[in-house]
């Protein structure tokens, strides 16, 4: 079964970002990034997919090949799927004509016009993303995902491996998941969450459409192992919302530093207090500070 879209995009739109941000794992076990595509493994109603999307001159063009048949008529999803990882309900603009003129912003949005956040495919796969990069260095956290895609070892016809969705992560036992690397505390949470998932306590799929930010926070958060900056990160990779502060994020800050051309280290209760001025964009200006450090996705 196929599924297809051709989405209009902004003048300015920047499609590196979207591939630098899949481009992360070097062995593109799960997915391969050209010049102007992506292809991209996932589960799709529970079926292996693959995901892929071209890149033209003002459009991009997406079809996801479904290795069964699905029953309900879900193109609606799909288009919704992609314009969110392609950032396109992003409202940017808003953002970069408020503070064009701002003397720290300013600057930043003069180098990096048009810079929109690249989400994953699933709100799932950015929460379980955000979980696996706690605390640890990016590639350290590209290994770590790509041993739980080589775990649940879902094939797509196409050969790329799927990212798995929560029903696969259960069939892993916790024993399994310490041998790929993953923390006695971080195993834990990888299961609570795909159970909550699985069992529909957290609904986070119908959350993606109204993003009810306060719900969502309290009820990771009553999850063991999931602080604000998960919380945060999650909102913004998995639902495009850009307010959430990362303030805790080590390169935030250090990009911050930078920024501010202090001699002294910025510490998170600083970072916080200087974000917190520019609400509702605090997670895209961490996006802005992460961008001018290195052309890696985090």
């Amino acid at each position: 079964m196929q599924l297809s879209c051709s989405i209009s995009l902004p003048a300015a739109f920047r499609p590196a970002d979207i591939l630098a941000f899949h481009r992360r794992d070097p062995q593109e076990i799960s997915e391969r990034v050209g010049d102007a595509s992506l292809d991209k493994g996932m589960v799709w109603g529970r079926s292996p997919a693959c995901l892929s999307i071209r890149f033209q001159r003002r459009r991009a063009s997406a079809t996801l090949v479904i290795d069964s048949h699905v029953i309900e008529d879900r193109q609606v999803d799909f288009e919704r799927m992609v314009r969110r990882m392609l950032g396109l309900a992003q409202e940017i603009e808003v953002f970069e004509e408020q503070y064009r003129g701002h003397p720290q912003l300013g600057p930043l949005i003069a180098r990096q016009p048009g810079l929109r956040v690249p989400a994953a495919a699933t709100p799932f796969e950015a929460l379980t993303w955000a979980v696996t990069g706690q605390q640890i260095s990016v590639s350290a956290a590209v290994s770590l995902r790509r041993k739980l895609i080589e775990a649940t070892n879902i094939h797509h016809s196409g050969g790329l491996l799927c990212y798995p969705e929560a029903h696969q992560i259960l069939g892993l036992t916790e024993e399994t998941l310490r041998q790929s690397g993953f923390s006695t505390t971080k195993t834990k949470t990888l299961l609570t969450l795909s159970s909550l998932v699985a069992n529909d306590k957290l609904p986070l799929d119908a959350w993606a459409e109204t993003i009810p930010v306060d719900i969502i926070r309290s009820q990771l958060e009553a999850v063991r192992g999931i602080g604000p900056w998960t919380v945060n990160y999650a909102l913004l990779r998995g639902f495009g919302w850009l307010d959430g502060s990362l303030h805790g994020d080590a390169a935030v800050r250090r990009g911050l530093q930078t920024l501010l051309e202090s001699p002294e280290k910025i510490g998170e209760e600083k970072a916080k207090t200087w974000l917190a001025q520019f609400s509702p964009w605090r997670a895209l200006i961490g996006a802005h500070l992460w961008a001018t450090q290195s052309p890696k996705a985090y």
